[in-house]
């Protein structure tokens, strides 16, 4: 008996051994990996239609229409870029100084981001024009299940100033207005956002 409780020990222990190697195998990182890809989405809330892209870069030429084609390659770059900044304002005051209905939904309205720091994947949501600043919502946006419960940080554009919402259409306790790139949203509708208002 006490041989065969050793034996059993002794394949316990090889067994732990082997468990915790794959484990660690599957766990570590070869040096020098990437980051995991982000993805960085486009959605035009006038007509719901939402697209990805692999770099920040692409999904600012879709949501401008293709009038912004040398974004940063990096969003957090892309935040910290005064140039960056005025070339969106000229966009967007381009877009909807135009009469016509071509220029619809390319006003880019605000950026957000899946992690705090301007990090991870992004969702740039463009509208039919500037937000008026008048006291009230001018658009709304109830978020898609894959960006459900996902905000961390914003970037507002286009004259607006964002709320964030825990319920679908505007629902419950409101945090914002987020008026300024914010890193880090705050405890309260971190991971936590469902609909969006843009005023």
């Amino acid at each position: 008996m006490a041989i065969r409780t050793t034996h059993r020990s002794r394949l316990a222990g090889a067994t732990l051994a082997v468990t915790t190697g794959v484990i660690c195998t599957l766990s570590v990182q070869p040096a020098g990996a990437d980051e995991p890809v982000a993805r960085h989405c486009v959605l035009d809330a006038s007509t719901g239609e939402q697209r990805c892209f692999g770099t920040f870069d692409e999904a600012i030429d879709r949501a401008t229409d293709g009038r912004v084609t040398d974004a940063p390659a990096s969003p957090r770059a892309a935040v910290t870029s005064s140039a960056f900044r005025a070339t969106m304002s000229k966009a967007s005051a381009s877009a909807s100084a135009k009469e016509d209905t071509a220029a619809a939904g390319d006003v880019v309205q605000g950026t957000f981001f899946s992690d705090p720091g301007y990090s991870g994947d992004t969702l740039t949501i463009s509208g039919p024009s500037l937000c008026e600043k008048d006291g009230w919502v001018n658009w709304q946006h109830d978020l898609g299940d894959d960006w459900k419960n996902r905000i961390s940080s914003v970037q507002p554009w286009g004259n607006c100033a964002i709320w964030l919402y825990p319920e679908p259409n505007l629902g419950g306790d409101r945090d914002g207005p987020f008026d300024e790139n914010t890193a880090d949203v705050g405890q309260m509708m971190n991971d936590r956002t469902q609909s969006i208002g843009f005023s």
